[in-house]
Parts: C-alpha cells; structure tokens; sequence
C-alpha cells in the first residue's frame, strides 16, 4: 500500500466517522452535552457553598495570624521587661553584701568610712531600681502569706498574737518589673 493509498484510506474512515456522529439521534447526544455542563460548570448553590468555605478558611487564617501576632508581642514585652533578670539576680548577693557590711562598719564606729560605703551603695541601689528592681516590703509582725514568703525557720513565741506572724527577715526579697525574683526569707513564730 502506498502512502496516497493510507491518506485516502484514513479520509474514507474520517468521513464515515463524521456521518455516523451525525446519524446518531439527538436525544443520545443530549444527555452527554448535559452531563459534561454539570460536571464543568458548579450550580449557583455550589458556589454559595464554595464561597461560604472559603471565607470560613480564610478568617480563621486570619484569627490564627492575629492571635500569634498579639502573642508575639506579648512575649517580646516580656523579654524587654526581663531581660536582665538574670544579672540582676545574680547581683542581689552583692546588695546583701553591702548591707552586712555597713551593719559591721556601724557596729564598730567607724563613721566615715560608713559614709563612703554607703553612697556607693545607695548609688547601686538606685541603678538596679532604674532597671525596674523593688524591694518587697516585709516587717516584723506581718502576717505569714506562703505566697508571698518563704519560711526558713519557727521560733517558738511567749506572746500569742505572734504565732503565724513573722517573727525575723533573713533575708529581702525582690521583685523584677510584676514578677517576684527573690522572696523574701523569714522566721514564723509557733
């Protein structure tokens, strides 16, 4: 067979294919031509449905994206606000220090050396106040609140009005900014 042969071979087989498409009844056509329309092109509730999805996706994409920026920000004030707690704390020891040692230095008379120690003091005091350092007042008398303090001894107390009271301070506590550093050391009476 040639190749004019095959081109009029394969000519003959396309217009036979043609006619029998077009002798098939329409009603067969039909169903076919409604069918891919379904399937191509979604019903306006379909799309209300698609829209509806899609607008419930996005905000709850944007609720998750809003609630981690607000988180976000929240633990970068945080960090701002304690940054330093970990030198702070570690300079607490330091203040004690210089506390005992002016409580030696008046015990013994020497007053002027008190006078230098203690400006130097002062002077550290007001720069860790500056950083957001406060002393968490505590007195003798105070009731004993486990949330606020923490016991390190009992002492037993002739007077009654004493028991579950603080009897001595150890030791001051510190708060950084709102959150407790270090509390405060004290003797409870029983």
């Amino acid at each position: 067979m040639s190749k004019q042969e095959k081109k009029q071979a394969t000519k003959k087989q396309s217009e036979k294919n043609i006619k029998n498409n077009q002798t098939k009844p329409e009603k067969e056509q039909e169903p076919q031509s409604k069918n891919m329309s379904k399937k191509q092109t979604p019903t306006k509730a379909e799309l209300e449905q698609m829209l509806k999805d899609e607008k419930d996706k996005y905000l709850r994409l944007y609720a998750d994206f809003e609630n981690y920026r607000k988180r976000t920000a929240k633990e970068k004030l945080e960090m701002f606000d304690t940054a330093a707690e970990g030198v702070i704390k570690n300079l607490l020891p330091v203040l004690d220090d210089f506390e005992r040692a002016i409580a030696e230095m008046v015990k013994n008379g020497e007053d002027e050396l008190v006078k230098g120690v203690r400006l130097i003091y002062e002077k550290f005091q007001k720069t860790l106040e500056k950083e957001g350092l406060k002393l968490i007042e505590v007195k003798k008398g105070d009731d004993f609140d486990p949330e606020k303090h923490e016991a390190i001894a009992q002492m037993p107390v002739e007077n009654e009005e004493m028991k579950d009271k603080i009897v001595d301070v150890v030791e001051k506590g510190y708060q950084l900014g709102s959150k407790n550093i270090r509390y405060p050391k004290v003797v409870t009476g029983r």
